[in-house]
């Protein structure tokens, strides 16, 4: 018979072995190490190409810089938690995007270097082509598919999950054998295109709008996993759904500004350009929120701190939404009122909406922190307001058998304990 202290036992609860852990670890920073390599070549390429042509470095290149998180995230999580598959997808997706890096910054350095580029650079863009179909089917079906625990919500999933494989691989397969025009060179044809796959180019449409559809279907999935746990596994889903949420609003306002300040910067309004790269920028930085709020969440580091988040993040976007509302509408105003009077602009009305919006700040920030509390953390704030009374009433109760009823009273309020009593230890000697 096994004694239950024995080794054997730790093993069977731990098949991993040291060795084995240390290994993958090596493996996963190898891999991310590569991706760090990989980016920097990528930005040495485009550096070399903005000296030799004169040129700056491309936005559409640092559209890539925020994605380098993903293959270090992957690594840090493949290397502690290597039997969550979440870390390398990460780390997959992170290697193709450093590939689309380093391909983007050999272009460009070609380009500037060789005039005949396009012709060289023919059979590697037909093969790399189809790099962004991956990383977006890595990211976008499957973390959120076998998030937090690397594995399927239930058996019911795993057809779902094998089209959705089917999908990323038959459109990676189009992009390189399906014959026609190379996109980026003119007049030339598809180096790699088979006639007998010219069948894919009718269906191309339907078959690429399948992508965005098993995306739906993956955040469906995280929806119900959400509804059928509770805890650690509710927590860490928020911190995804926060991270993605908070994506789509940045998205949201940069678009707005786009449309919003396009005439003003065709009118060379110094101000337009400048708020539009302000929000272009702070989109791409939510972009690396994903991957450090999968991190935090995987690994578990401050994860019930979510919340707190949760409510900082709406409290200021709200003021900061409702506080630039009021700015703007009161230069528009004070600048026409100023206009019609004197005939002319003025920068009083400026002066004056900055000197009005510094007074509401703290009291705007204070009614909308608390409008949010009662309207989404009601337990909370109830809890909050009962011990904060109870507070005021322990400074001026003298009475110990009203104080005693009041304590257990405030503890059942906040706490909810299924019973509650309490003990006084009489004091020992004379009064």
């Amino acid at each position: 018979m096994t004694d239950a202290r024995s080794p054997n036992v730790g093993n069977q609860e731990n098949p991993v072995s040291p060795a084995i852990r240390r290994s993958v670890a090596w493996l996963a920073w190898s891999l991310g190490g590569l991706a760090v390599v990989m980016f920097a070549a990528g930005v040495a390429f485009a550096l070399l190409s903005s000296f030799v042509g004169g040129a700056g470095l491309s936005g559409d290149f640092l559209i890539f810089v925020p994605f380098l998180a993903f293959p270090v995230v992957g690594a840090l999580i493949a290397s502690k938690r290597p039997e969550n598959s979440i870390g390398w997808i990460c780390l997959a997706a992170g290697l193709f995007w450093m590939l689309i890096v380093l391909g983007e910054g050999s272009d460009a350095y070609w380009r500037a270097t060789d005039p005949g580029w396009a012709r060289s650079m023919v059979t590697l863009d037909a093969l790399t082509f189809w790099s962004w179909v991956p990383p977006v089917g890595l990211l976008g079906i499957y973390m959120i598919l076998l998030f937090p625990d690397g594995k399927l919500p239930s058996r019911r999933w795993r057809p779902f999950a094998w089209f959705a494989g089917a999908v990323i691989a038959l459109i990676s397969v189009g992009f390189i054998f399906v014959p026609g025009p190379l996109e980026g060179h003119e007049g030339v044809q598809n180096p790699f295109g088979l006639e007998w796959l010219a069948w894919l180019a009718d269906v191309a449409v339907f078959v690429i709008l399948m992508l965005p559809l098993c995306i739906l279907a993956s955040a469906f999935s995280l929806v119900l996993r959400y509804r059928r746990s509770g805890g650690e596994v509710r927590e860490q889903i928020k911190w995804l759904a926060f991270a993605a949420s908070l994506v789509g609003l940045v998205y949201f306002g940069n678009l707005v500004s786009q449309l919003v300040f396009a005439p003003a910067s065709l009118a060379e309004d110094a101000a337009a350009p400048l708020w539009v790269e302000i929000s272009r920028s702070m989109l791409l930085l939510s972009y690396a929120g994903v991957p450090v709020a999968v991190s935090f969440a995987i690994l578990r580091h401050r994860l019930y701190d979510i919340d707190v988040i949760i409510n900082r993040a709406l409290v200021y976007t709200t003021l900061t939404a409702s506080l630039a509302a009021i700015y703007v509408g009161s230069v528009v105003v004070l600048q026409a009122s100023f206009r019609a009077l004197t005939g002319q602009d003025t920068q009083l009305a400026v002066v004056a909406s900055t000197l009005a919006i510094a007074a509401l700040f703290s009291p705007f920030r204070r009614r909308i922190h608390a409008f949010i509390d009662r309207r989404f953390y009601r337990k909370k704030y109830d809890a909050r307001k009962t011990l904060d009374s109870f507070s005021a009433k322990l400074r001026e109760e003298t009475d110990l058998d009203a104080l005693g009823g009041e304590l257990l009273a405030v503890v059942g309020a906040t706490v909810a304990p299924v019973h509650a009593s309490m003990w006084l230890r009489e004091r020992e000697g004379p009064r």
